[in-house]
Order: structure tokens, then sequence, then C-alpha cells
């Protein structure tokens, strides 16, 4: 598979003799260098650099807010679509010709990269500004599953009327924002393809695309268990697996245990410095669907039920209907077939955006 940013040949000539914005983060390499380092060597004129929710370097905690700075190397400004504003301004807009857009995204909903997308979409619409979108491999793209976004339930953790994982790479859902009309104006986009890219094969990620995803396994569990984020449960934030374990002290049935701890890109994580006792998933078969066995578990398992979720769970879920299934004692395939038709009808509209 060779990604989109690494087809220097099918771009640069797209953005050469222009100004250029970029938005990009640590996953924007080309090989082993930086996409910012390899353009900046091809004298392609790099006036700003916008950098998504975890910053330029990937490096800060999920929600912190980030303020702009300049790149350490280049003196490029670096503007925070994760600090004052999520989308760029008018201001920030100036001096552009064209804008590449280049993150690793993960095919999730709630993975706020595509809301980043979304508001860089809408500006450069808003201010005449073509976008690049260099393509990269979905590693959760070989399934579709989970409830269909309500927009009353609009965040910047669900933007869309989509499934939880949608199986589409960054180039195809960019290309469904602007076809669906899910912007105000049309965006002039393109987008730079990858070569052999296969949605159906497992993508091991060189790069991590966020602190708390480090390794195949949490990208491949982060479709079920971030919807623990919205529950009293942690998903093993502040320890060596996030995202590959949760628990809390409210579980008592389970014998494995561990304590999360404040460090690097997860300062002071829920349920910090107690034992949490639950499952670790790290050696778990990788998933083909959206596993709500463990989230229906621990909310059977919890006694005082009234505070199991919390106000951010139905943003996560992107309705409220969910929570109520799961209060209600529905099970899992009760709660599966309530998605079929809605998922039926999503899967028609993806398919106009298909490039692979």
């Amino acid at each position: 598979m060779i990604s989109g940013a690494e087809q220097t040949n099918m771009y640069i000539k797209k953005i050469s003799n222009k100004n250029v914005g970029i938005v990009a983060n640590q996953s924007s390499v080309i090989g082993q260098t930086h996409l910012v380092d390899s353009l900046t060597k091809l004298n392609i004129n790099i006036t700003k650099i916008f950098s998504p929710e975890h910053g330029f370097k990937g490096d800060k905690d999920a929600g912190k807010y980030i303020s702009n700075k300049y790149e350490a190397k280049t003196g490029i400004p670096i503007i925070s679509l994760y600090g004052k504003n999520k989308k760029p301004s008018k201001d920030d807009m100036q001096n552009i010709d064209i804008l590449v857009f280049d993150l690793q995204d993960v095919g999730v909903r709630f993975y706020t990269y595509l809301s980043t997308l979304h508001y860089v979409l809408e500006a450069c619409a808003e201010n005449d500004i073509q976008v690049l979108v260099l393509d990269r491999p979905n590693p959760n793209g070989h399934y579709i599953d989970g409830p269909i976004l309500d927009t009353n339930f609009k965040s910047f953790v669900g933007l869309h009327p989509v499934p939880i994982v949608y199986a589409m790479t960054i180039g195809e859902y960019a290309k469904m924002i602007n076809g669906e009309r899910w912007i105000n104006d049309l965006c002039d986009l393109e987008v730079i393809k990858m070569v052999n890219y296969n949605r159906n094969q497992l993508y091991e990620l060189p790069i991590k695309p966020s602190p708390n995803l480090p390794n195949a396994k949490s990208i491949n569990l982060y479709p079920s268990l971030c919807l623990f984020e919205g529950t009293n449960i942690s998903v093993g934030r502040g320890t060596d697996k996030p995202f590959q374990q949760f628990g809390s002290p409210y579980l008592n049935t389970y014998d494995y245990s561990f304590v999360p701890v404040s460090g690097p890109g997860s300062k002071f994580p829920k349920h910090e410095n107690k034992v949490c006792k639950g499952e670790n998933l790290a050696n778990y078969p990788n998933l083909n669907h959206i596993d709500l066995g463990w989230l229906i578990s621990s909310f059977n398992q919890t006694e005082n039920k009234e505070v199991f979720f919390n106000n951010f769970f139905d943003k996560l879920a992107g309705n409220d209907k969910l929570r109520n299934q799961i209060e209600m004692g529905l099970n899992e395939d009760e709660i599966k077939n309530s998605w079929k038709n809605d998922l039926e009808n999503f899967k028609k509209i993806r398919l106009k955006y298909l490039i692979y």
C-alpha cells in the first residue's frame, strides 16, 4: 500500500508556486520524513500549519486546550484547531492558495479528526481555497457497525449522520461531507488516492495516531471501548494498556485489576491511583463488529446504576436511545437489530463516495 502523501508526483505541481496551508500532526509522514520537511526541501512555500486535537506532535491529552505556536525548525505558524477555534477563521485563511490535509484517521465517528476535516472543508469553501486530501488507510475499514448519529446530538465527537464505524478512508469521507452538503458551500476538493489499498486488510499503523491509541489492538478495540468514556468505567488511560482493558472500583466480580496513574498523554486519568477491577483485552481476538457485551455487563454489575452513565455518553452514542435501551435491560442482539434499517440506508449513501 502506498499512501497519498507518498505519491508526491501526483500533487507537487498542484502546490508549486503557491502559498500552501497544511493540516498535519505527527502521523503526516512520507517514509521517515515529516510532510512539512519533505515539502520544504522541494521548495514548497508552506505559509501555515493547522493542527488537530492532541497537537502538531500528537502528545497532548485528550480534550486538552492547545494554543497557537510556531514550528521549531521552520518558524511556520502552527494554528491550533483544538483551542480558541475548532474552525479556521477568515484571518487564518489569509495568505493560503491551496490547503493540504494529511491526518491518519482511525475510522471511528467520535475520533475528532473527522470534525476537524469538516470545519477545514467548510472554511476553505467559504474562502474559495482548494483542498487536497492525501489519503491514508482506515485501520477499522473492514466493517460497518453502530447506531447512526441523530443530528439532535451533534457535537465535536460526532457531526454527521453516520454509524460509529463507517468503513471509509478519510478521503472518501471528505467526498461524503461535500457530496451530502453537510457543509454550507461546496468545497473544491481533490483526493490523492492510495495505491494497492484494500479495506479488508488489517493495517498496522507505523505511528500512533494519538497518545492513547499506541498499537493495532487499541485501535481495533477503540470503537467498542470508547463508549466507556461516557460512564464511570476506566478504559486504561494512565496505564501501559489504554483501550486494551476496562475496569472500575465498582466492579467486584473480576480478578484482574489495574491502577491508573497520571503521566504524559494522560494527566489525571479516571479513577487515578485507585484499584480498578475489570478485564484485560490485550490478547483478545480482532473484532469485526462493535462489542456491546462489556458495556451491558458492566452496567448490570454496577450497584448504583444512577451514576453509571455521565452526560458524555449520549454524545458518543450519537443519541439517547442506546443508553435507554441498556437501562431497560435489552440485550446486545435486541439493540443491534434496532440499527439494521438505518445501517442499510447509510450503506447506500456510502457507496456513492467509495474510491477503492
